[in-house]
């Protein structure tokens, strides 16, 4: 009986496996993927996650196209939207977390902690009775406890600094807003400046209501800052973009081997229709920052300032899964108006050396020297109205270069911030003197005039570096990082007593890409 039970089972098998090969046809790459996936879930000796089987087939698939094409969980997919869909639902607070504890930097402007008494300084150490500090929970996990749906109530147990005991807040969940708009300011007299993070849905209500405020306050030209942004929504950029130009300009256009061309143009209504407009652009300015760059440029309606951008000139179409994930699937390239392809050179499947790509512009030295960018002359192009030449061949390359200073960023500065030394510095700082910052500095000016990093806060620094084996190489190099760090620092606490315009205000009079937009301006250059 047990032979014949075993007989039975193997013609199942090999009629199972006859039935498999008649129904496979032979051009139906199709139906062979589906015969693969049902086979691996039948037939299978052991069981399978048949939702995994799948996602990994569509990861395999992508990986083998560009490196920009892929796939996405739920999970992945909610992340990635909400940063650009310009909202979330929370309390509505900027943290750090620092010795195992939550510490409110902000409270949301008008949001739902604000509103109920939530101040800066607060330690947020349990949320609905379940504890967050002192148990070692992720950041990932606090986030997820703080936030749920609109008009959900929940509760913080906050620890005041000066107040004994627990307090309670119920704080009534809502929609936060996540702007997109870094920073803005007037840098000079009749120069505005406006640093954007990235592009997303109200990217462009932003930066319109951030301009009207700087051309109020006598702005007529722009410092347009997209540095180490990383894209967005292609709507948003030509949304922006035509603020520029005139009528009927091209700002970008679309083409792919099924799409057909697709142009985009300025209406002419623009609000920044005259005056000299400087874009800062860097290595980590890429996609939609890149159309808007490559518009101004190819337009000669802007002079670009910094290092060749990214790179990134795919265009992904998002293709949505009923469980919530999504694969973005690249349809087209970008082209500017001169006829550039943004992106940059890559090898199907080889998506390890594309990632390579700004290691070597470093180790190459084309990121602090204008001499080690080769220029290649079969991807010359021309500007539409002043005919200045311009490359293509991968990014944006700017039309004055400056190279990134490695004495800003040395050895010894980026290991105390991967540490989160100087972070953790900061927070401690501002925890024992917010009341007396605020008390002695009621307006940021005379905060930006009048305000020292004590020294006792560098020798702390020093010493907490010490003790986790960082350290300076040399005497010049300590000396170098303690002049930036000083200056990360008087950043750190504006952005702390007042936002992050303050935070980009102190910054930028160190950062060298803006000092030479500045300098171009003053030289009257456009």
């Amino acid at each position: 009986m047990k032979k014949i039970l075993i007989l039975a089972a193997c013609f199942a098998t090999l009629a199972a496996q006859a039935q498999l090969r008649t129904t496979i046809g032979k051009d139906n790459p199709q139906q062979k993927m589906q015969i693969a996936e049902m086979a691996i879930k039948n037939l299978y000796v052991d069981t399978v996650n048949e939702n995994k089987l799948v996602e990994d087939a569509i990861r395999g698939m992508l990986e083998k196209l560009d490196p920009h094409s892929s796939y996405s969980t739920a999970k992945e997919t909610k992340a990635m939207n909400e940063s650009l869909q310009g909202s979330f639902e929370g309390i509505g607070v900027q943290f750090n977390v620092a010795k195992d504890t939550l510490l409110v930097i902000q409270p949301v402007a008008k949001g739902p902690s604000e509103k109920v008494g939530v101040m800066a300084g607060d330690r947020i150490v349990s949320v609905n009775d379940t504890a967050i500090a002192g148990v070692k929970m992720s950041q990932e996990d606090i986030v997820r406890r703080l936030r749920g749906p609109k008009g959900s109530i929940v509760k913080l147990g906050i620890v005041r600094p000066g107040i004994k005991g627990l307090l309670d807040f119920h704080v009534k969940r809502d929609k936060i807003p996540i702007e997109t708009l870094d920073a803005y300011y007037l840098i000079r007299p009749g120069v505005g400046y406006i640093r954007i993070g990235s592009f997303g849905a109200t990217t462009y209500e932003e930066f319109m209501r951030a301009l009207m405020k700087l051309q109020l306050q006598g702005a007529t030209d722009l410092i347009l800052d997209l540095q180490d942004n990383g894209g967005g929504y292609l709507q948003a950029a030509v949304r922006v973009a035509n603020e520029f130009l005139r009528r009927n300009d091209l700002i970008v256009y679309t083409q792919g081997r099924n799409a057909d061309r697709q142009e985009f143009r300025a209406q002419g209504d623009g609000g920044m229709l005259t005056g000299r407009v400087f874009v800062l652009v860097n290595e980590f300015s890429a996609s939609a920052a890149e159309i808007v760059t490559g518009a101004l440029q190819d337009q000669d309606r802007g002079i670009v300032v910094g290092r060749r951008s990214f790179g990134k000139g795919l265009v992904q179409r998002p293709i949505e899964f009923a469980d919530g994930s999504m694969m973005r699937l690249t349809v087209a390239h970008y082209y500017t108006p001169s006829g550039r392809c943004i992106q940059k050179p890559y090898t199907k499947g080889d998506n390890a050396n594309y990632e390579k790509d700004l290691d070597n512009r470093f180790k190459n030295g084309e990121l602090y020297n204008a001499d080690s960018i080769h220029l290649n002359d079969s991807l010359k192009y021309l500007t539409l109205r002043r005919k200045r030449a311009v490359y293509g061949g991968g990014g944006i390359m700017p039309d004055y270069f400056v190279p990134l200073d490695t004495t800003q960023f040395s050895r010894y500065n980026r290991e105390l911030a991967a540490k989160r030394i100087i972070v953790n510095a900061n927070i401690q700082y501002m925890d024992k003197h917010r009341k007396e910052l605020k008390k002695k500095y009621p307006s940021f000016a005379e905060f930006n005039k009048k305000y020292q990093v004590p020294q006792e806060l560098i020798d702390e620094i020093v010493a907490e570096g010490e003790k986790q084996k960082v350290k300076a190489k040399d005497q010049k190099e300590l000396k170098t990082s303690l002049a930036s760090i000083k200056i990360q620092l008087k950043a750190l606490v504006a952005r702390d007593l007042w936002d992050m315009s303050e935070y980009f205000h102190i910054m930028n009079q160190n950062n060298h890409v803006v000092q030479k937009a500045l300098v171009l301006l003053g030289k009257g250059k456009m």
